[in-house]
Formats: structure tokens, C-alpha cells, sequence
């Protein structure tokens, strides 16, 4: 039976469907000899499809971990500094896993892993965002006000974000702990939004994404998902920011 060539590619576990469009876009792709083009269909038993070269297999064994990050690698799986990737950690997953999302090279914490590209798609999906709580650690105080404007949402060069979620943890000399859940993932999001409020970052460790965390899982040490979370997560209706 024919697919679209995107759906094709995230089966295999090379990456998100809306990844796959771009690498279709850019050449990447061939079908059968030509340069794919977006909204080209193909069956794996009779067409021949290849992807940089390398000639697309038939879907893989899907494989899902939730691994706890450490500082110091990074989620790109082509990094041009060299810099250990979270892939790295990963060496024993016969698979080729790619992060759903990303975490900075200094942010530490809970990281899906997957070559189930529908799941990617789900989780990524530009109208449903996913809860994701973050433990932050910032130099100063967390005072009335500087709690009531992350509730309401910070004014940042790419426009003001969504309101979020704050929860005082704790203080300890100059230096504040607290929680704070957003259901939107702009780059680098948590560190601007608490600079451009006058708070400095110290230390970000994400600790919750949906309804799952890092119980049992140590720093630099990833667990398989269950099948039964795996269906959850795509059978789950995340909040609606857009309205």
C-alpha cells in the first residue's frame, strides 16, 4: 500500500514527519531514481527510496526512552563543534533514536528519545502543547511580582509567551529554587524569560514532560517506556494554548 513519502521516512525512525518534509524540500530524498517531491506517495515492497544516499529499510522496531540528562551534551544529532551528544548515552539501543524536543547543552533533566515517528508528530504538533515543568535555580529572590509576570506570560524579542506555572521550592542565601511549568517550547524559553524579569539561572533541570518523570532514572541513565505510555501520550489531549 502507498504513503506519503514523510509518513515513510518517520516509520523508519529517521526522524518527525515534519522534519522528513524539509529533507524532501532540500533533495534529500529520492523516489526511484528522482528527486522526491512533497505529496509523492510510495510502497516500500515495489519503490525505491532513498534518503542521503542510503536506501530506506522497512520499518523498524519502535523504541521509546525517557532519559535524564546530563549537563554538557547536546539533543543535535549534527553538532559542527563536535560536543557530546545525548545519542552517546544511548549506545547499547540498537535503533537510531532522535530527540523529541530539544534541552540546552547546560540544561539537565528528562529527554524523549524515539525512532516512533508518529509519536514525534504528536508530541511536537504545532496547535497542542505539552506540559513541561522545569526545577530552576537563579540568583535573587522570587518575590511577589516576579511571580505574578511569569503567570501572566514575559515579554520576549519573539513576542510575549504563554502564561506559566510558578511554584516557590526554596531559599537558600542569594539564591532561589522554584518550579515552573510551561506549555510551549521556544528555544533557550526558560532562560530568557527569567533574564528579561532580572533573574539569573544557575542551574535547569527539566523534571516533568506530560504525565511522566525521572523517578528511578539517575543522572545520565534512560529508561524504555512502556507500551502502555507510549499509548497515553499519543492518545492524550494536551492544553490548547491557540484559543
Amino acid at each position: 500500500m502507498s504513503e506519503r513519502l514523510q509518513k515513510l521516512i518517520a516509520q523508519a525512525g529517521l526522524t518527525s514527519r515534519r522534519k522528513a518534509e524539509a529533507w524532501i524540500t532540500q533533495g534529500r530524498v529520492l523516489l526511484n531514481g528522482r528527486p522526491a517531491k512533497l505529496g509523492d506517495r510510495a510502497d516500500l515492497d515495489c519503490d525505491h527510496i532513498e534518503v542521503d544516499g542510503r536506501k530506506l529499510a522497512s520499518r523498524e522496531q519502535q523504541v521509546t526512552v525517557l532519559l535524564n540528562k546530563p549537563r554538557g551534551y547536546v539533543t543535535t544529532l549534527d553538532d559542527p563543534q563536535g560536543r557530546a551528544q545525548v545519542t552517546d548515552l544511548l549506545n547499547s539501543i540498537p535503533q537510531r533514536l532522535f530527540p523529541v524536543g530539544r534541552l540546552d547543552y547546560n540544561t539537565e533533566g528528562l529527554l524523549l528519545l524515539t525512532n516512533d515517528g508518529d509519536l514525534a508528530q504528536h508530541l511536537s504538533h504545532p496547535r497542542y502543547h505539552v506540559r513541561k515543568t522545569y526545577l530552576v535555580k537563579a540568583s535573587g529572590h522570587l518575590s511577589k511580582e516576579i511571580t505574578e509576570r511569569l503567570q501572566r506570560g514575559v515579554v520576549l524579542e519573539d513576542g510575549p509567551t504563554a502564561p506559566a506555572e510558578v511554584e516557590q521550592v526554596r531559599t537558600v542565601g542569594n539564591h532561589c529554587w522554584f518550579a515552573l511549568s510551561l506549555y510551549e517550547g521556544r528555544n533557550r524559553q526558560v532562560r530568557r524569560m527569567c533574564q528579561a524579569i532580572g533573574l539569573q539561572v544557575n542551574r535547569l533541570k527539566r523534571i516533568q514532560l506530560a504525565f511522566l518523570d525521572l523517578s528511578g532514572v539517575a543522572t545520565g541513565r534512560y529508561r524504555h517506556l512502556r507500551e502502555s505510555e507510549v499509548n497515553r501520550l499519543k492518545n492524550q489531549s494536551f492544553k490548547d494554548v491557540g484559543g
